[in-house]
């Protein structure tokens, strides 16, 4: 038989032609008791001496893999057929495979292959704004710094300096006092939300969620194996009496509800605190967005109200930088510091330096003060401008639901304007259809009774755009569909 090899050049032909007869032997391509052609048969098909030939099958036949029979020829060794491939078993491999492929996608993202030429995607920010001169002379003198010094792994919890840097920020916008020790810089809150699950769960565990509610944390704490149980929300918030006895973990927004943007009342923040302490749970607060609020007086964040111990705070430079920086912050309680920061090391040992260093300079020198200060101007502008359309030129079809923060608003579909099983589905693909990007809010529900409606999210899209992008959504409602 004529044995397909490959010869490149003329150095290491040995070798050449050993590797390709092994991994031909390996991946069953040369099935077990398959006879060779002759050392002098392949030498001829090669163009090269016998000898090569020679050695190679006696290192083969040494290793195993080929057997001589004198007088017949040269054979793959029949023991080969262990390595002969089967049919993957997939579930026997992988057995948690399964929980993976079942786990449902996250929030919705842009298409690449035909992006809206309006999108008011939610979570994200206007980097035409962000003041990339400051920030490249704050990449500068992190690079400095690390020119200047020794290479090695850093502290899973993250740099002193950021540390710092974001222990300061939070006593004075969110009045959550702590030490910097007390701070773990992560990869975005989804790594802190994860952190948490890993160090405070157990397969089975019962962990208590929003509904509706954020998706990606839903999906991380399924991902730990927990027994997601969703909790209605009303106008104030998760409703108390409704949380499972058993929660081991209460998943929360405070701030600003995600994704219907009322903030919990006083009232109920104090309810939850009491109840998180009497069952031994811990609350998980995600204070995504709460650094914009465009109404009334600052709410308290959980943490700063807890004297227990019962919360771990959770925060993001996504929603004030952008999202592509994937730099977050978590603040345990102490029982679980040390947890938290083995975890952190075991997923990836630290995040980067570079970044931590440039981010603190950035905060530490006042840049990122100022420019929050220009983009709470601009996002309320903006939120004034979507609001205005929602309560006239949008108001047949849509009704902005109440909310004072963030950058993104909720506006649910009028019931005697559209109705409907489909009738969200309906209203995004009109939008769709004019290149205007909207989101449905059906899918951020669990149990409750999806309430139609839209996100509409306000941080990354200019002024101009937000309105033309709305005139755009009025004509397509307008249009009658064919």
């Amino acid at each position: 038989m004529n044995v397909h090899l490959t010869i490149h050049g003329r150095q290491g032909l040995a070798g050449q032609i050993y590797r390709q007869l092994r991994a031909g032997v390996i991946d069953g391509r040369l099935a077990p008791g398959e006879r060779l052609p002759s050392t002098r048969e392949l030498a001829t098909q090669l163009g090269v001496s016998r000898k090569t030939t020679l050695d190679v099958f006696e290192r083969l036949i040494a290793e195993g893999y080929l057997r001589s029979r004198t007088g017949d020829g040269t054979f793959v060794a029949d023991e080969m057929t262990r390595l002969a491939p089967r049919p993957p078993r997939t579930a026997m491999l992988h057995p948690s495979v399964a929980l993976w492929e079942s786990l449902p996608d996250v929030l919705p993202m842009t298409s690449r292959e035909r992006p809206p030429e309006f999108d008011f995607i939610g979570g994200v920010t206007d980097k035409a704004l962000f003041p990339f001169d400051q920030w490249r002379r704050c990449v500068s003198h992190a690079l400095r710094v690390l020119a200047r010094a020794p290479g090695g792994y850093r502290d899973p919890a993250g740099e002193q300096e950021l540390r710092l840097a974001v222990s300061r920020y939070l006593a004075f916008s969110r009045a959550v006092v702590s030490n910097w020790q007390d701070v773990i810089m992560t990869q975005g809150a989804q790594q802190a939300i994860d952190l948490l699950a890993r160090v405070a769960l157990r397969p089975g565990d019962v962990v208590a969620v929003e509904d509706p509610g954020y998706p990606p944390a839903r999906t991380s704490l399924l991902a730990a194996g927990a027994n997601v149980v969703p909790v209605p929300v009303d106008d104030e918030g998760i409703i108390v009496d409704r949380l499972p006895p058993e929660a081991r973990i209460v998943y929360v927004t405070p701030s600003h509800q995600f994704p219907l943007g009322m903030p919990m009342s006083l009232e109920r923040r104090l309810a939850l605190l009491a109840w998180a302490q009497q069952h031994g749970a811990l609350i998980v607060e995600d204070d995504y967005d709460g650094e914009y609020r465009f109404e009334g007086r600052p709410v308290e964040s959980l943490k700063s109200l807890d004297k227990a111990g019962v919360v771990a705070y959770v925060g993001t430079f996504s929603k004030t930088i952008f999202p592509e920086l994937r730099v977050g912050y978590v603040i345990p309680p102490a029982p679980l510091g040390v947890a938290m920061r083995k975890a952190k090391q075991i997923g990836d040992w630290h995040s980067c330096t570079m970044t931590q260093t440039a981010l603190a300079k950035f905060m530490l020198d006042g840049y990122f003060a100022k420019h929050l200060r220009r983009m709470h101007k601009e996002y309320a502008l903006r939120r004034a401008l979507l609001l205005h359309a929602l309560q006239h030129d949008l108001s047949p079809w849509l009704r902005p639901l109440p909310s004072s923060a963030g950058i993104h608003l909720v506006a649910e579909i009028r019931a005697d304007a559209m109705t409907g099983s489909g009738v969200e589905a309906m209203l995004v693909e009109r939008a769709a259809a004019a290149r205007v990007g909207v989101y449905g809010i059906a899918g951020m529900y669990v149990a409750g009774r999806p309430r139609p409606g839209l996100l509409l999210g306000y941080g990354g899209i200019g002024t101009d755009r937000l309105r033309a992008g709305l005139d755009r959504l009025k004509a397509a409602l307008e249009r009658r569909p064919s």
